[in-house]
């Protein structure tokens, strides 16, 4: 079965630092994008971040406008997915789940998700 699994994530202040990392098991995702979604309170699950991989290595990062040039998205190999939180804002605050695709697909079509780490930012 697959599993992906988040970590990382808490409450922390708007200043401080902070790195969520998602695990997967179960399959090589060796060509296969990953990703990071979030569910704020009272909101629909909305895209953050995804990158590709290819011949170890990232060849396209997609990033949500609302997260450009704060958020980092870095694939550490096929299987482990991190998003590096910058500058962040209370708007940030949500359940961050990781997600991953097989066998390609359409930008926010993945198929398998993680049960979620809770981001609290707060000012």
């Amino acid at each position: 079965q697959v599993q992906l699994v988040e970590s990382g994530g808490g409450l922390v202040q708007a200043g401080g630092s902070l790195r969520l990392s998602c695990a997967a098991s179960g399959r090589t995702f060796n060509r296969d994008a990953m990703a990071w979604f979030r569910q704020g309170p009272g909101k629909e699950r909305e895209f953050v971040a995804a990158t590709n991989w290819s011949g170890g290595s990232i060849y396209l990062r997609d990033y949500a406008d609302s997260v450009k040039g704060r958020f980092t998205i870095s694939r550490d190999n096929a299987n482990t997915v991190s998003l590096q939180l910058n500058s962040r804002k209370p708007e940030d605050t949500a359940v961050y789940y990781c997600a991953a695709q097989r066998g390609g697909g359409r930008r926010y079509q993945y198929n398998y998700w993680g049960q979620g780490t809770q981001v609290t930012v707060s000012s």
